[in-house]
């Protein structure tokens, strides 16, 4: 175990740097903070070090730690400092990013697949990835202009979710979609327009859906790649649904239908 009591020390700085995304994206690190977080990091996943404070150093065992990888011991003012969070757990991993086969997904026998364009709002999007991994879906795909998947808010709200699914980042749609119609995997748009209820889909069989950004839906664009539009039913009076929620509700219908009779 190291000990670091310098702000100046070059771990302090490559902690605080990984805040930033140019810096996540140079070194292909990111940091999972939090022990609950940190429990859902599987065997497999490369953890190039681990940080911790004093006091959680003083109370917890970090021999398992010590076996995987290098463990820092900051002084608490120091780790309190390197954290997103206002109230840190303690102890916080500097995770490799894992490059997934986007290939290998869409070869399954019938892949369940979830794309998003534009996301913005990091809350959403980590909700969306949890409820992704529930239903037990094989991918998640990103357009560019979606907001970046390591940033600390979506990481939380992903709940540790982002270690059990594949996600795809600065995805062009166009060039996904054909490589979907090549597998014969149709897309359905959630849209306004649509005419078509989620329940009426065959989703036992290979399936998509496409969710757009939060305050403007779907591009045309992005909407013509599909092939179907489909609405879900809203009998009250509210005009839309938050985009994790409509995100939800389409998961879920497949589950519903691939559910053992």
């Amino acid at each position: 175990m190291k000990r670091i009591e310098s702000r100046d020390n070059k771990w302090i700085k490559r902690l605080n740097g990984l805040k930033i995304k140019k810096n996540r994206d140079k070194e292909g690190l990111f940091i999972a903070e939090g022990l609950r977080f940190i429990r859902e990091i599987p065997k497999n996943w490369e953890v190039l070090a681990y940080a911790v404070s004093n006091a959680f150093a003083a109370e917890n065992d970090l021999s398992l730690y010590e076996e995987k990888a290098e463990v820092l011991c900051l002084t608490d003012a120091l780790f309190a400092a390197v954290c997103d969070t206002e109230n840190p757990q303690g102890i916080l991993a500097v995770c490799k990013k894992l490059d997934w086969d986007a290939d290998a997904v869409l070869a399954k026998k019938t892949p369940f697949l979830l794309l998003a364009e534009e996301l913005n709002d990091p809350g959403n999007l980590g909700t969306v990835i949890r409820t992704a991994d529930a239903c037990g879906a094989d991918a998640v795909f990103l357009s560019k202009g979606s907001v970046d998947l390591y940033n600390p808010k979506v990481l939380r709200a992903t709940m540790g979710s982002l270690f059990h699914v594949p996600v795809f980042q600065n995805i062009d749609l166009h060039a996904l979609s054909e490589k979907m119609q090549a597998k014969q995997i149709p897309l359905y748009a959630a849209h306004l327009k649509g005419n078509r209820y989620p329940y009426a889909l065959p989703l036992q069989d290979a399936c998509a859906f496409l969710i757009g950004n939060e305050a403007r839906g779907l591009s045309e664009d992005a909407a013509a790649l599909c092939d179907a539009w489909v609405k879900i039913p809203m009998p009250g009076q509210a005009e839309s649904l938050n985009a994790s929620v409509a995100a939800g509700v389409l998961l879920y219908e497949v589950v519903r239908q691939r559910l053992p009779k």
